[in-house]
């Protein structure tokens, strides 16, 4: 019945009609119609239902788009397997790490309207961090603080060079600092009280010598509500998510949406999946405290299919622009030199390089063959993830609930939609 699910949605397709029940529906087309094999998309349903049944994964959603329109939706398994209520195209999902190229936007939203300036020191809009220290050796059992070479940017914060870390990636004795503080401040700390925790913590390296993944895009988000004025959640409301009708998206899901929360799983010892997160319970049913511009927000397929068609579009998405073309094709290009790269959160990711607010591939890979230059994207902790390839016009958007992270969706959908595209004849 999932596979007959996406039959039918080709078929719908196949005439121009729209599937989503919130908002004004996003195009569709059938995939021939923008150079796309059926036959070989044919293949994702199958492949991503082993998965179900194999007990790798409850459920997932995936979307895939090319030139604007929606070719494939499928929904394959359950989003609680207890209650044994199946996967559904509108489900709200925890996307995490997805979050940062949000924030990011809104970040360059500012430096549009000159408020924001890149290579400006954090200082100048966190008078905290005026006075930062870099511990002197980063694999020391102790710290021991010394002078920046130099002071740390908002271009740091958005490619991931400022020095910052995340504290639970970790080991060192900065990371251990940065947990033992957050700990102190408990579960209603706001983003103040990160920002104050921080400015008190030397950084883990010299800003600009380094990529490191870390908090840079919470203490970003923490920039963009000094500057603009705005609380992060109604900043994202009033100038992405409403002009984009992304009506799903937020830092919690109200009580009317709760239903739609997908349970979050993790892997049992012996196999099979066992309850991580579940909706009634989850911090993500009321608003938090904190904003984490980092890893704070839930959205749907739909939802950020939008989000990405925008980016896509180079900075407009129907009709109604949120960035000038020349701001997300400069977000959108590498911004690491050399010897920074690649990139890495724990295994490398060889050819892969960061632009502000999205890992970019520069070169091609055997660890990832079937990616395409220029191809950029990111992932959530909870194993969603999204890409575009602009030279290809095609938006992926998949999204599952399963911690520890995996990429094996990802791994499953991205060689079969490349190989989907039809060769020009003469």
């Amino acid at each position: 019945m999932r596979v007959m699910r996406t039959t039918i949605f080709g078929l719908l397709a196949a005439f121009g009609l729209a599937i989503s029940a919130h908002g004004q529906a996003l195009p569709t087309a059938a995939p021939e119609e923008v150079g796309l094999s059926a036959e070989v998309l044919d293949r994702i349903g199958p492949a991503l239902q082993e998965l179900v049944d194999d007990e790798e994964v409850a459920g997932v959603v995936t979307l895939v788009a090319r030139r604007g329109k929606i070719v494939r939706c499928d929904t394959l398994g359950m989003m609680d397997v207890d209650a044994k209520r199946p996967m559904r195209r509108d489900t709200i999902f925890r996307i995490y790490s997805m979050t940062k190229p949000v924030t990011s936007v809104a970040a360059m939203m500012l430096y549009e309207e000159g408020k924001l300036e890149l290579d400006a020191p954090v200082a100048k809009y966190i008078p905290q961090f005026a006075n930062l220290k870099v511990a002197a050796d980063p694999a020391a059992d102790e710290i021991t603080p010394v002078a920046p070479k130099r002071p740390m940017t908002v271009r740091d914060l958005m490619r991931h060079t400022a020095g910052l870390t995340y504290g639970h990636f970790g080991s060192t004795a900065v990371d251990k600092a940065i947990n033992e503080a957050r700990a102190r401040s408990g579960p209603d700390a706001d983003l103040e009280d990160l920002v104050d925790d921080l400015s008190k913590i030397p950084l883990l390296y010299q800003p600009g010598t380094k990529w490191h993944y870390s908090l840079a895009t919470d203490v970003l988000g923490y920039i963009v509500e000094e500057v603009s004025g705005q609380k992060l959640d109604e900043f994202f409301r009033e100038r992405i998510f409403e002009p984009l009708e992304m009506n799903d998206t937020g830092f919690y899901v109200a009580k009317d949406k709760l239903d739609r929360l997908a349970t979050n799983y993790r892997p049992k010892l012996l196999g099979g999946l066992a309850v991580l997160d579940a909706p009634a319970t989850s911090q993500f049913a009321k608003r938090p405290a904190q904003l984490s511009g980092g890893g704070g927000l839930v959205s749907t397929a739909d939802d950020y299919m939008r989000f990405c068609m925008m980016l896509l579009g180079r900075g407009e998405f129907a009709g109604r622009r949120l960035l000038k073309a020349s701001t997300v094709e400069m977000m959108t290009a590498n911004q690491l030199p050399e010897p920074l790269m690649p990139i890495a959160i724990g295994p490398k990711r060889p050819g892969v390089g960061f632009g502000l607010g999205f890992a970019v591939r520069v070169r091609q890979s055997q660890s990832d063959p079937s990616a395409r230059l220029g191809e950029y994207g990111w992932a959530g902790a909870a194993s969603t993830h999204f890409w575009i390839s602009p030279n290809d016009e095609i938006v992926v958007v998949t999204l599952e609930q399963y911690m520890p992270y995996s990429a094996r969706v990802a791994r499953v959908v991205k060689p079969i939609v490349y190989e989907a595209i039809l060769r020009k004849t003469d």
